[in-house]
């Protein structure tokens, strides 16, 4: 019998197996964050066990709230930093090298096909994108991660999502993934693997399969995953070049990590795109999703653009096209945040942080913190706020406000209306 992607995984991986289906399997990385990592940190310093299993294969960042707001987000900040430090972790992203840890990580090429990945962040998967398994763990685990290198999981079980079509003009995967959770529900992947696969998800970059995989969490997956192709290969070529002697003996040796034609699947779903439209969240849950033309008139107060989901250059490209020579309504402000230093560099070099700013729009430092509802960008009791973002419960972004979750290029069409707005008007799609 074949193996899916996640079974190939843990099964190179496999440490112990202690009772039923429960599964120790070895860590390539662990990822840290200033939020949820200093609770693990002073835990562990408690109980005499300060120290970490392999200070290379721990990255660390301070980006949810950056630069501090506070004492209380000072002091986070301090004890990750110290223990950085203390510990010799070479790859921690302090203040001016930080950026959004899910767009940071895989543009250092910390992310590997194949590999097991865990972070004390529900959207960890993101980076199964590259056929990685990724995934948000609480501080328990969070914590043995760090001291020892492993984690315990119940043996994955994998949905397979097979996409079909072709996006039109003004779609993206920002669409097809809410699509997807409007239709699984949120709890319809519960303990499951997503695996994506088919044409659309073949054919879509490696920005598009990350902001797939980033919000498999929504319906309720433990992981989002994509097969390895040349795609991925391309994106790694400059980490990995020598490691392998060609991109095409990289991909043979990550062919390894694609499912194999026979796999057994929990549960197969076909998703057709080629009538798909601009999507958008309504309500407080993710998968409460309608066309952006039901909604349209909807009236907002901000508009936000970036995140873990759509802040990579890809995103503000989009965004940029229907932004350019045009400016956003006098009843909307408008929030731009790339989600690194290098993106943010791409979209100066690009003159799209330009674009940006003729059209009014606030141009911030990389950081989470308006989509947690933290820090630039947090709404008031009442408002309402058109981003994308990857979360839209119920004060997400600020007590009493409303997120209607969207694709950039919808975004940015928004926030030159003042009302939900489909991008077509502004670029001639359909």
């Amino acid at each position: 019998m074949g193996k899916t992607i996640a079974e190939k995984i843990f099964e190179s991986h496999l440490v112990d197996n202690p009772s039923g289906d429960i599964q120790v399997i070895r860590l390539d990385a662990v990822f840290c964050h200033e939020i949820t990592t200093p609770v693990a940190i002073t835990d562990l310093e408690a109980r005499g066990m300060d120290r970490v299993f392999d200070p290379s294969k721990i990255k660390a960042v301070i980006d949810h709230v950056t630069p501090a707001k506070d004492s209380k987000t000072a002091m986070q900040g301090k004890i990750i930093r110290e223990w950085a430090l203390r510990q010799g972790i070479i790859d921690f992203f302090d203040i001016g090298d930080n950026g959004v840890c899910h767009a940071l990580f895989p543009e250092k090429g910390f992310v590997r096909p194949g590999y097991t990945i865990i972070m004390g962040d529900s959207h960890t998967c993101t980076h199964g994108a590259f056929g990685a398994f990724a995934a948000g763990v609480g501080t328990t685990d969070l914590e043995v991660g760090i001291l020892k290198g492993v984690c315990a999981f119940h043996a994955p079980k994998t949905m397979k999502v097979v996409i079909t079509g072709e996006l039109a003009a003004g779609v993206y995967s920002k669409d097809v993934i809410l699509a997807v959770i409007g239709k699984l529900g949120v709890n319809g992947a519960t303990n499951r693997v997503i695996e994506f696969t088919g044409p659309v998800v073949d054919a879509m970059s490696m920005e598009a399969r990350m902001t797939l995989c980033n919000m498999a969490i929504e319906a309720g997956g433990t992981c989002g995953i994509c097969a390895p192709d040349m795609t991925t290969v391309e994106y790694l070529w400059p980490f990995i070049q020598d490691e392998f002697s060609s991109k095409e003996a990289a991909l043979e040796a990550y062919s390894a990590f694609t499912a194999d034609a026979d796999a057994e699947y929990a549960e197969e779903i076909d998703f057709h795109v080629g009538d798909l439209v601009p999507m958008a969240t309504f309500g407080y849950k993710p998968d409460q999703v309608k066309s952006i033309s039901e909604l349209e008139g909807e009236k907002v107060d901000q508009v936000y653009i970036g995140s873990c989901t759509n802040g990579r250059i890809e995103d503000l490209r989009v965004a940029a096209e229907v932004l350019r020579g045009k400016h956003i309504h006098e009843s909307v402000r408008g929030v731009v945040s790339p989600a690194t230093p290098a993106i943010y560099k791409m979209a100066l070099k690009e003159g799209i942080i330009e674009i940006f700013m003729d059209a009014g729009f606030c141009v911030t430092n990389p950081t989470c913190g308006a989509c947690l509802g933290m820090s630039n960008g947090v709404l008031a009791e009442g408002e309402v706020c058109a981003s994308t973002t990857n979360r839209n419960f119920n004060g997400r972004m600020g007590k009493g406000g409303m997120v209607h979750l969207m694709s950039p290029a919808s975004a940015a069409a928004t926030a030159l209306t003042g009302v939900i707005t489909n991008s077509h008007i502004f670029t001639g799609g359909e």
